[in-house]
């Protein structure tokens, strides 16, 4: 059964990273791509999702946008160009909160936090 959006936002921390990755599956990135406006994911999308998701939960680390794009045989912006941002696709992907300087290193490279609607944190923005 499809999450609702309650049970979604239950399942994302504060910052909207999967609280616990292991109960993410392709329903659940398609939901959340639906609620970033990105509609159906294409095959590059799953793509990404796939090594992003092997690149954190099998090696523990933050793949370089410009090498995981090249490595896929994509444009260098791929990240910007098919998710909005690094930030949207790692939470797409279902992955856990990186950590502060992954995520300020995320956030720096957008202006505006799509799961949120608000400006990032690193955008020098007042949400309130």
């Amino acid at each position: 059964m499809p999450a609702s959006a309650p049970e979604l936002d239950y399942l994302l921390d504060h910052n909207g990273f999967m609280a616990e990755p292991e109960q993410w599956d392709a329903r659940l990135a398609a939901k959340l791509a639906r609620r970033l406006g990105l509609g159906e994911l294409r095959v590059e999308q799953w793509r990404i999702i796939q090594q992003l998701r092997e690149a954190w939960l099998v090696k523990g680390s933050l793949p370089v946008q410009p090498r995981l794009c090249r490595e896929l045989e994509l444009q260098r912006s791929c990240l910007d160009d098919l998710f909005g941002g690094p930030l949207e696709a790692w939470k797409i992907a279902g992955l856990p909160d990186p950590g502060e300087e992954a995520r300020v290193y995320m956030e720096d490279m957008e202006a505006v936090d799509s799961i949120t609607g608000g400006p990032s944190p690193a955008s020098g923005e007042d949400a309130g």
